[in-house]
């Protein structure tokens, strides 16, 4: 079983009207049953992820509320990303998110279930490691906001210079879609507009760095 094979038991929903949505209850509802076919979340392993990233935000003054994980290597097609809350110990909000193309074609579903990771320009793919989510600025894409991503690790120290940002994208879906995957950019992190319309309000309130951490297996 991968870091991200898992079954979320225990989910925790925003405060905030847009993401106490029927899909989202739904989807709790699924993941309480046990499913051989479709890869999902084991709570018990994230927890030790969360339980990482917690020492690690609290020895570098970052935020120590919450967290981004990220499973890249999970397939494409189900929730692999998370905000994990801290206080509370479990997932605070679970979305899809697309990773980067290779020489794949944009936009397409290419590599899933096998995606690689780089961290060279020009290789339009994303980059495993821990990532500071820096200044709020203006996207050409989804919801026209992106966060700036500073890797914090060798396997993704180019991030500024290959404009690696956190945005959405119209591209990607609210709901599952395995055995599809998400739509492939160029290394990016990309969610559906409403996902991000969720952690926007979270992102832009926080008084410390939030760390991303697309975690290895």
């Amino acid at each position: 079983m991968t870091f991200f094979s898992f079954t979320i038991l225990s989910f925790s929903l925003f405060s905030i009207a847009c993401c106490n949505q029927p899909s989202i209850r739904k989807h709790l509802a699924e993941l309480t049953t046990h499913e051989e076919t479709k890869p999902t979340m084991h709570l018990d392993s994230l927890r030790v992820k969360a339980s990482e990233a917690f020492i690690f935000c609290r020895k570098n003054q970052f935020e120590d509320k919450y967290c981004i994980l990220i499973d890249m290597q999970l397939h494409s097609g189900v929730r692999r990303f998370v905000l994990w809350n801290f206080e509370k110990d479990t997932v605070q909000f679970a979305c899809l998110v697309g990773h980067g193309c290779g020489n794949h074609p944009w936009s397409l579903d290419r590599s899933k279930s096998n995606p690689s990771f780089s961290n060279e320009d020009g290789s339009h793919l994303s980059s495993l490691g821990k990532y500071k989510i820096g200044a709020r600025g203006v996207s050409d894409w989804g919801v026209k906001i992106k966060y700036a991503l500073h890797g914090l690790e060798s396997s993704n120290s180019n991030a500024a210079r290959r404009h690696i940002v956190f945005h959405s994208w119209e591209a990607m879906t609210d709901e599952e879609i395995y055995p599809a995957g998400s739509a492939e950019g160029w290394g990016c992190p990309t969610i559906s507009d409403n996902s991000f319309k969720c952690l926007d309000p979270i992102l832009k309130e926080s008084k410390k760095p939030v760390l991303m951490h697309c975690c290895p297996r």
